[in-house]
């Protein structure tokens, strides 16, 4: 059974090993709920990126909202990449993980003056400006500082990426963006303000992408406004082509990385634009596969018998340690991830909806399971490297999981386990 994320998450006998680690053992090891990543999972799913890119004017932005820890970070900064931001938090993270601020591009719709003042400070690479208002508060934050931000304009090319509508960023009902009928008139704005040097455009239409298609259509779209720029007398100097190619949860198949960028870079020869410098901001391309939350079984609760005028019998539950706090993606976005047992029993499979703990009915990782399991046995969420712990919460006030990093055999512990005192540190009684 090929697995998603194979070769570094395969069955060898009936233990399920990730990498070179099992990861029933790294459960007992390290305890439940756990992240365990791969990195040379990451490095193997950044390399066909690096190949197709070579010999190009580049830059690899590793998009960090997929997963921020600071061992991940430390992996693609070691690996040359730089880093999509979308906040000042990142870009403290980025610091602290010994990465480059020179390689740093700085999106998201709503950045702060101080989120814009540390940025200048430290020399960010770019500023992706999502609105005109922003363009005249950068120009005045880096003016009163004595500088000259550089900008490139996130435009909105209103491509349908045929994903989820939550994760959909490229269409005109979408927050993100300048509206490409705007978008010349905007650059002729942001020319003229003292505050801001333009150097090139930005498009990124949306996340969990699985057909070329919509890029080619957006990339498109883009060069006739690069041209329509260039024409009123503004350069541009780079592309950024965004990211969002998908992964595999269960049946997908997104195009590989480098089928993807040989089609664009096609498209840009073609229309002559060869010369101009290329930004791509992958993220759950890069870590997805690579991750894994480990769980163990608590409870098996069968459904009950039918009843008359019933429907049929009520639902299997297996309930495990781990619950929409850890890994908000199921209940979020209906989003349906494989679910495997860490040994594999040679037992009759029961079908399960696997849940967790917390007090919702939402608080589920998997309907429909078949699972040979037992109390005490080990579970694994797949695929759960990117937007997992991410977007993990103290909901129901319990801690957040441990984060191992493995390499080959060896597991190094990069994030310790939350302690219940850590959850109300900074939390005050009122005076009695």
């Amino acid at each position: 059974m090929s697995l998603p994320g194979a070769p570094f998450v395969a069955y060898g006998g009936d233990e399920l090993f990730i990498d070179g680690c099992a990861a029933s053992e790294l459960g007992e090891r390290f305890g439940t709920p756990l992240y365990v990543y791969s990195r040379r999972a990451m490095l193997a799913a950044l390399e066909p990126y690096q190949r197709a890119l070579q010999g190009r004017q580049h830059l690899i932005c590793y998009a960090m909202k997929a997963n921020s820890s600071l061992a991940v970070l430390q992996t693609f900064a070691a690996a040359g990449c730089g880093f999509d931001i979308v906040s000042g938090g990142e870009l403290q993270r980025v610091l602290a993980a010994g990465g480059d601020p020179g390689k740093v591009v700085f999106s998201g719709l709503g950045k702060t003056r101080a989120e814009m003042k540390l940025a200048l400070e430290v020399g960010v690479r770019c500023f992706n400006v999502e609105s005109e208002a922003e363009l005249d508060q950068l120009s005045a934050v880096a003016a009163s500082l004595g500088h000259r931000a550089p900008v490139s304009l996130r435009v909105n090319p209103d491509v349908d990426a045929r994903t989820h509508p939550y994760i959909s960023t490229g269409l005109k009902d979408n927050k993100f963006g300048i509206a490409h009928e705007r978008a010349v008139e905007t650059y002729r704005r942001a020319a003229r303000l003292p505050g801001l040097e333009v150097v090139g455009i930005d498009c990124h239409i949306g996340s969990q992408i699985t057909e070329i298609g919509p890029y080619l259509d957006a990339l498109d779209r883009l060069l006739d406004l690069v041209e329509a720029v260039e024409a009123e007398g503004v350069s541009i100097r780079h592309l950024d082509l965004g990211g969002g190619l998908g992964i595999r949860y269960t049946d997908e198949t997104p195009p590989a990385a480098d089928a993807l960028i040989a089609a664009l870079l096609e498209r840009i020869d073609a229309r002559g634009h060869s010369h101009r410098a290329l930004v791509f901001e992958p993220g759950r391309s890069l870590v997805g596969n690579a991750g894994v939350l480990l769980g163990e079984v608590l409870y098996l609760k069968p459904g009950t018998a039918a009843e008359e005028n019933s429907t049929g019998p009520g639902k299997n539950f297996c309930i495990v340690d781990v619950a929409m706090n850890d890994l908000m993606r199921p209940a979020m976005y209906g989003a349906t991830m494989a679910i495997v047992a860490c040994q594999s029993r040679n037992e009759p499979q029961t079908v399960y909806d696997v849940v967790g703990p917390v007090c919702e009915s939402g608080d589920w990782l998997g309907r429909d399971r078949a699972l040979a399991v037992r109390p005490g046995d080990r579970i694994a969420v797949l695929s759960a490297g990117a937007y997992g712990m991410s977007m993990a919460s103290n909901y129901n006030s319990r801690p957040r999981a441990a984060e191992v990093m493995v390499d080959g055999e060896h597991a190094a512990l990069i994030r310790e386990r939350e302690t219940p005192a850590e959850l109300f540190r900074g939390e005050h009684l009122l005076p009695r």
